[in-house]
């Protein structure tokens, strides 16, 4: 068990959760200006994609600490219709999939941990998908969208340039040590 998961077990049949196999648009967040302009995922396209990315977060733990579940499950939780991923196939790259996460409050403690596990996740997997990247940005909702878009925009660039994911543990130039 997933040690953020509730002690109580959820369901995919509690009644604040949409069907994983269904594509439900009152339950996910309005695509967002990172997605515009690109061919955003919907209905059928749209769940087999997250379906994969439940399996990916699952498997790297990518948790909402808040809530106990696979990030994922966010896009289901009747609760927070604006908040979750959203996806779309970039417009001159169809081997490009952009993911923008829309937290559940501006001030989401856990957004910079949820993005780069995302970002991890997605790109660590990628032979699961049919994407050779998966490039990860927060909606301007957050308050603090720009440093983290930054440091994604970095790890995106580590990324291309190496071919693996960057360590966890590897410092980016935007991010000041305190020594």
């Amino acid at each position: 068990m997933n040690p953020f998961s509730s002690a109580r077990p959820a369901t995919d049949d509690d009644a604040e959760f949409d069907d994983w196999e269904t594509f439900a648009p009152e339950s996910v967040p309005a695509p967002g200006p990172f997605l515009q302009g690109h061919d955003v995922l919907e209905g059928e396209a749209h769940v087999h994609f997250h379906d994969t990315t439940r399996d990916l977060f699952e498997e790297r733990g990518v948790y909402d600490a808040t809530f106990g579940y696979n990030l994922a499950r966010l896009n289901l939780d009747r609760r927070h219709p604006e908040a979750g991923y959203r996806y779309a196939v970039e417009a001159d790259d169809d081997s490009v999939l952009r993911a923008e996460f829309t937290p559940t409050t501006e001030f989401c403690p856990q957004a910079d941990a949820l993005v780069k596990g995302s970002f991890r996740a997605w790109n660590g997997l990628r032979d699961r998908h049919d994407y050779d990247v998966v490039r990860v940005r927060v909606h301007p909702s957050h308050h603090r969208h720009g440093p983290l878009n930054e440091t994604l925009t970095e790890l995106e660039e580590a990324f291309l340039e190496t071919g693996e994911v960057p360590d966890p543990g590897t410092r980016h130039p935007s991010e000041e040590s305190p020594f």
